[in-house]
């Protein structure tokens, strides 16, 4: 009798358990929830700044430039993007006339769909909003703004406490729908197809990463149509080892993968890729040894470009001290490079 009633009562801890393992599991394996917000793109970008401050004393590798028009909107809104931006995530539109087609409609060139996640003073950033909003519109009680900016129409929401949802699609469905999935962001079965795809790919701990369909008729650039001849998909991801305390980035391990629709165009990507590294270690040797930074070079020599079935796989190492440089001001990283300038010995008269 005990064992009949206790057998119940394993076998819902049981399933209770495993419910809660595969919960748990499919979060850790879902994109962050900033880019599930995302609309269907042909592209997406992600980027968590937290880690860039914690390596870099509280300061972002990449400076921004503080001209007067930025400078009044921090004074409006109290928002600073090096201080208070803690993660985005970008959806690339290209345009529906590029070869292959795209998610952008007509536009004339690619629309772009964010999601920010940091530090905002609702107050003054709502009535920032209000004051240049053109219109306003209120969709399932979210007020949505329309901004005249550059002769497109761009959309802000704010979605919550530390986010905000904004578009320049044309179509004012996709920040709609943006709205709607903010609703239903604990789901880890939601996102764009592209990057419920693809995510799998992309490297534990990257706080950078990017997973975009390659088009390359659809692009003016040689080089880019060079390496890759045909469509493909791209997942490019940097990671870093997060168990370092403290947390100090002493380097990126990248890896960027091609998907391709065989195992020959594969290998064409990865040769071609491999004739542009060789032309590049060329340059680098052509310069001289006395203007090499040995950073730059150790950087160089750890790219290693191969095939593996239908994808072409790059990896290297970024050391930390390249990211710092990256981070410094021009005249900084002159001074770092350059030897200083010998000194003219004083003629007597």
């Amino acid at each position: 009798m005990r064992i009949r009633r206790s057998l119940p009562i394993a076998l819902a801890v049981v399933v209770v358990a495993a419910t809660l393992t595969l919960a748990v599991q499919l979060r850790k394996n879902a994109p962050p929830e900033s880019a599930r917000l995302l609309p269907g793109a042909d592209g997406f970008m992600y980027a968590n700044l937290g880690w860039a401050r914690k390596a870099n004393g509280g300061k972002l590798l990449l400076p921004v430039a503080h001209d007067p028009e930025y400078e009044r909107f921090i004074q409006e809104t109290g928002f600073d993007f090096e201080r208070d931006l803690e993660a985005v995530a970008f959806a690339i539109h290209y345009p529906e006339k590029w070869a292959g087609g795209g998610t952008g409609g007509g536009a004339p060139e690619p629309r772009f769909s964010e999601v920010f996640i940091g530090k905002f003073d609702g107050t003054r950033c709502l009535a920032y909003l209000k004051r240049t909003a053109q219109s306003v519109e209120n969709y399932n009680s979210i007020d949505i703004f329309t901004i005249p900016l550059y002769g497109r129409s761009f959309r802000i929401a704010i979605l919550a406490v530390d986010t905000v949802a904004a578009s320049n699609h044309d179509d004012p469905t996709v920040i709609r729908g943006m709205v709607d999935r903010s609703r239903r962001l604990a789901s880890p079965f939601g996102g764009p197809a592209l990057l419920r795809r693809y995510y799998k790919r992309v490297q534990l701990a990257s706080p950078v990463w990017m997973v975009a369909r390659v088009e390359p008729l659809a692009h003016e650039s040689e080089a880019w149509s060079s390496i890759f001849p045909k469509p493909a998909d791209l997942v490019i991801s940097a990671s870093y080892n997060p168990l370092h305390l403290p947390l100090r980035v002493d380097a990126l391990h990248l890896r960027a993968e091609a998907w391709t629709g065989s195992e020959e165009d594969a290998r064409d990507i990865a040769d071609k890729a491999n004739v542009f590294l060789a032309m590049f270690r060329s340059a680098e040797v052509s310069v001289g040894s006395s203007g090499t930074d040995a950073d730059v070079k150790a950087l160089f020599d750890s790219f290693h470009i191969r095939q593996e079935g239908a994808r072409a796989v790059l990896s290297a190492t970024i050391p930390g001290d390249v990211l710092r440089k990256l981070g410094e001001s021009p005249d900084q990283v002159q001074d770092l490079e350059s030897p200083p300038a010998p000194t003219q010995p004083t003629k007597r008269r």
